[in-house]
Protein backbone atom coordinates (compact mmCIF):
# COMPACT_ATOMS: atom_id res chain seq x y z
CA UNK A 1 0.00 0.00 0.00
CA UNK A 2 1.52 3.09 -0.95
CA UNK A 3 2.20 5.64 1.91
CA UNK A 4 0.45 9.39 2.85
CA UNK A 5 2.21 11.68 0.72
CA UNK A 6 4.07 14.46 2.51
CA UNK A 7 2.57 17.91 2.47
CA UNK A 8 4.65 19.98 0.12
CA UNK A 9 7.78 21.98 1.46
CA UNK A 10 6.45 25.37 0.57
CA UNK A 11 3.11 24.94 2.70
CA UNK A 12 5.47 23.17 5.45
CA UNK A 13 7.13 26.30 5.41
CA UNK A 14 3.94 28.70 5.33
CA UNK A 15 2.78 27.43 7.72
CA UNK A 16 5.89 27.79 10.28
CA UNK A 17 6.03 31.40 9.13
CA UNK A 18 2.46 31.90 10.19
CA UNK A 19 2.69 30.13 13.47
CA UNK A 20 5.89 32.05 14.06
CA UNK A 21 4.48 35.99 13.12
CA UNK A 22 1.22 35.67 15.42
CA UNK A 23 0.48 37.52 18.29
CA UNK A 24 -2.18 36.72 20.87
CA UNK A 25 -3.46 38.77 23.14
CA UNK A 26 -6.42 39.85 25.65
CA UNK A 27 -8.03 42.80 26.81
CA UNK A 28 -11.12 43.78 28.40
CA UNK A 29 -13.44 47.07 28.54
CA UNK A 30 -15.81 48.17 30.80
CA UNK A 31 -18.78 50.57 31.22
CA UNK A 32 -20.25 52.15 34.00
CA UNK A 33 -24.31 52.62 34.42
CA UNK A 34 -26.73 52.96 37.01
CA UNK A 35 -29.06 50.25 37.47
CA UNK A 36 -32.68 50.24 36.68
CA UNK A 37 -33.58 47.19 38.68
CA UNK A 38 -33.57 45.81 41.92
CA UNK A 39 -34.08 42.21 43.58
CA UNK A 40 -34.59 41.85 47.59
CA UNK A 41 -35.41 38.42 49.11
CA UNK A 42 -37.72 39.12 52.21
CA UNK A 43 -40.07 36.37 53.97
CA UNK A 44 -42.19 35.77 56.88
CA UNK A 45 -41.40 33.80 59.82
CA UNK A 46 -43.95 32.40 62.39
CA UNK A 47 -44.29 29.40 64.72
CA UNK A 48 -47.94 27.31 66.30
CA UNK A 49 -47.98 24.29 68.29
CA UNK A 50 -47.99 21.96 65.11
CA UNK A 51 -47.13 21.86 61.61
CA UNK A 52 -50.44 23.06 60.36
CA UNK A 53 -50.86 25.78 63.06
CA UNK A 54 -47.75 27.34 61.75
CA UNK A 55 -48.24 26.91 57.98
CA UNK A 56 -51.57 28.23 58.40
CA UNK A 57 -50.25 31.85 60.41
CA UNK A 58 -47.37 32.19 58.21
CA UNK A 59 -50.26 31.77 54.78
CA UNK A 60 -52.31 34.16 56.48
CA UNK A 61 -49.03 36.99 56.94
CA UNK A 62 -47.69 36.23 53.84
CA UNK A 63 -51.06 37.09 52.27
CA UNK A 64 -50.80 40.32 53.99
CA UNK A 65 -47.01 40.91 52.45
CA UNK A 66 -48.40 40.21 49.18
CA UNK A 67 -50.94 42.48 49.01
CA UNK A 68 -48.69 45.02 50.36
CA UNK A 69 -46.14 44.30 47.15
CA UNK A 70 -48.60 44.94 44.66
CA UNK A 71 -50.11 48.30 46.40
CA UNK A 72 -46.87 49.67 46.22
CA UNK A 73 -46.82 48.43 42.31
CA UNK A 74 -44.70 45.07 42.17
CA UNK A 75 -46.39 43.24 39.38
CA UNK A 76 -47.00 39.60 40.13
CA UNK A 77 -44.80 38.44 37.61
CA UNK A 78 -41.99 40.03 39.96
CA UNK A 79 -42.44 37.68 42.62
CA UNK A 80 -41.48 34.33 43.07
CA UNK A 81 -41.51 31.91 45.99
CA UNK A 82 -38.04 30.85 46.64
CA UNK A 83 -38.10 29.08 50.55
CA UNK A 84 -40.93 27.18 52.21
CA UNK A 85 -40.67 25.15 55.02
CA UNK A 86 -41.83 23.51 58.18
CA UNK A 87 -39.82 22.49 61.27
CA UNK A 88 -40.08 21.43 64.40
CA UNK A 89 -38.16 23.44 67.21
CA UNK A 90 -36.81 21.12 69.92
CA UNK A 91 -36.24 22.57 73.56
CA UNK A 92 -32.40 21.05 74.87
CA UNK A 93 -31.86 20.22 78.46
CA UNK A 94 -28.57 19.06 79.51
CA UNK A 95 -28.99 15.47 80.27
CA UNK A 96 -32.55 14.99 79.26
CA UNK A 97 -33.53 14.27 75.77
CA UNK A 98 -34.80 17.13 73.74
CA UNK A 99 -38.16 18.17 74.00
CA UNK A 100 -40.29 18.90 71.44
CA UNK A 101 -41.29 22.82 71.54
CA UNK A 102 -43.79 23.31 68.43
CA UNK A 103 -43.15 24.29 64.86
CA UNK A 104 -42.02 26.96 62.76
CA UNK A 105 -42.89 27.82 59.60
CA UNK A 106 -41.28 29.83 57.47
CA UNK A 107 -41.81 31.38 53.52
CA UNK A 108 -39.58 33.58 51.31
CA UNK A 109 -40.05 35.22 48.21
CA UNK A 110 -37.30 37.24 45.82
CA UNK A 111 -38.93 40.13 44.26
CA UNK A 112 -37.77 42.21 41.71
CA UNK A 113 -38.46 46.43 41.88
CA UNK A 114 -38.51 47.97 38.41
CA UNK A 115 -39.10 51.57 40.24
CA UNK A 116 -36.18 52.58 42.06
CA UNK A 117 -37.42 55.97 43.55
CA UNK A 118 -40.27 53.52 45.05
CA UNK A 119 -37.56 50.94 46.24
CA UNK A 120 -37.83 52.28 49.83
CA UNK A 121 -41.03 52.73 50.42
CA UNK A 122 -41.52 49.14 48.85
CA UNK A 123 -38.97 47.46 51.46
CA UNK A 124 -41.09 49.54 54.06
CA UNK A 125 -44.73 48.22 53.37
CA UNK A 126 -43.21 44.57 53.45
CA UNK A 127 -42.16 44.82 57.13
CA UNK A 128 -45.16 47.25 57.92
CA UNK A 129 -47.68 44.00 56.80
CA UNK A 130 -45.81 41.74 58.55
CA UNK A 131 -42.18 40.76 56.88
CA UNK A 132 -40.20 39.72 59.14
CA UNK A 133 -36.91 39.54 57.69
CA UNK A 134 -35.33 41.01 54.44
CA UNK A 135 -32.32 38.92 53.78
CA UNK A 136 -30.50 40.98 51.23
CA UNK A 137 -30.40 43.40 47.96
CA UNK A 138 -28.62 43.45 45.00
CA UNK A 139 -28.86 45.75 42.02
CA UNK A 140 -29.08 45.27 38.22
CA UNK A 141 -30.26 45.88 34.57
CA UNK A 142 -33.51 44.87 32.65
CA UNK A 143 -31.64 45.54 29.62
CA UNK A 144 -28.29 45.15 29.69
CA UNK A 145 -27.48 45.27 25.81
CA UNK A 146 -26.61 48.94 25.75
CA UNK A 147 -24.16 48.40 28.42
CA UNK A 148 -22.53 45.35 26.96
CA UNK A 149 -21.64 47.00 23.92
CA UNK A 150 -20.47 49.69 25.22
CA UNK A 151 -18.01 47.55 27.11
CA UNK A 152 -17.60 45.62 24.48
CA UNK A 153 -16.10 48.77 21.94
CA UNK A 154 -14.24 49.47 24.97
CA UNK A 155 -12.22 46.03 25.09
CA UNK A 156 -11.87 45.99 21.65
CA UNK A 157 -9.75 49.56 21.53
CA UNK A 158 -7.84 48.70 24.44
CA UNK A 159 -7.07 45.17 22.44
CA UNK A 160 -6.20 46.85 19.20
CA UNK A 161 -4.06 49.57 20.86
CA UNK A 162 -2.51 46.86 22.72
CA UNK A 163 -1.76 45.22 19.45
CA UNK A 164 -0.33 48.12 17.71
CA UNK A 165 1.90 48.76 20.38
CA UNK A 166 3.60 45.14 20.42
CA UNK A 167 4.32 45.25 16.82
CA UNK A 168 5.85 48.51 17.04
CA UNK A 169 8.04 46.93 19.68
CA UNK A 170 9.18 44.13 17.95
CA UNK A 171 9.07 45.78 14.30
CA UNK A 172 6.72 44.26 12.91
CA UNK A 173 3.37 45.29 11.10
CA UNK A 174 -0.07 43.97 11.54
CA UNK A 175 -0.98 42.13 8.35
CA UNK A 176 -4.66 40.91 9.53
CA UNK A 177 -7.23 40.15 12.38
CA UNK A 178 -6.73 36.34 12.25
CA UNK A 179 -9.34 35.37 15.00
CA UNK A 180 -11.09 37.19 17.77
CA UNK A 181 -13.75 35.74 21.02
CA UNK A 182 -15.46 37.22 23.82
CA UNK A 183 -15.87 35.96 27.71
CA UNK A 184 -17.25 37.26 30.27
CA UNK A 185 -20.09 40.14 29.95
CA UNK A 186 -22.45 41.79 32.36
CA UNK A 187 -22.88 39.77 35.79
CA UNK A 188 -25.70 40.94 38.53
CA UNK A 189 -23.65 42.96 41.56
CA UNK A 190 -23.50 39.98 44.39
CA UNK A 191 -26.78 40.91 47.10
CA UNK A 192 -25.63 43.17 49.85
CA UNK A 193 -26.82 42.58 53.47
CA UNK A 194 -30.08 43.83 54.53
CA UNK A 195 -30.86 43.20 58.24
CA UNK A 196 -34.37 42.20 59.28
CA UNK A 197 -36.33 45.25 60.72
CA UNK A 198 -39.30 45.33 63.51
CA UNK A 199 -42.33 46.19 62.35
CA UNK A 200 -42.77 50.53 62.82
CA UNK A 201 -44.63 53.63 61.58
CA UNK A 202 -42.53 55.22 59.90
CA UNK A 203 -42.37 59.19 58.40
CA UNK A 204 -40.14 58.60 55.77
CA UNK A 205 -38.74 55.90 53.52
CA UNK A 206 -35.71 53.98 54.16
CA UNK A 207 -33.00 55.09 52.39
CA UNK A 208 -31.49 52.87 49.94
CA UNK A 209 -29.24 53.62 47.26
CA UNK A 210 -28.35 52.20 44.06
CA UNK A 211 -24.66 53.43 43.18
CA UNK A 212 -23.45 52.94 39.82
CA UNK A 213 -22.46 49.12 38.34
CA UNK A 214 -19.83 48.20 36.38
CA UNK A 215 -20.23 45.95 32.74
CA UNK A 216 -16.95 44.13 32.02
CA UNK A 217 -16.32 42.32 28.71
CA UNK A 218 -13.17 40.57 28.43
CA UNK A 219 -11.73 39.49 24.25
CA UNK A 220 -8.74 37.82 23.13
CA UNK A 221 -7.68 37.94 20.15
CA UNK A 222 -5.05 36.55 16.98
CA UNK A 223 -3.04 38.87 14.98
CA UNK A 224 -0.98 37.99 12.00
CA UNK A 225 2.34 39.88 11.60
CA UNK A 226 5.10 40.52 9.28
CA UNK A 227 8.61 42.39 8.99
Amino acid sequence: MAGAVAPPAQAQTADAAFRATTLNLSAFGESKVTPDLATITLGVQTDGATAAAALSANAAQMTKVVAALKKAGIAERDIQTSTLNVNPQYVYIQNEPPRLNGYQASNQVTIQVRDLTKLGQTVDATVGAGATNVGGISFGLQDPKAAEDAARLDAVKALQAKADLYARATGYKIVRLVSLGEGGGYTPAPPMPMYAMAKREMADSSPVSAGELKVRVDVSATYELVK
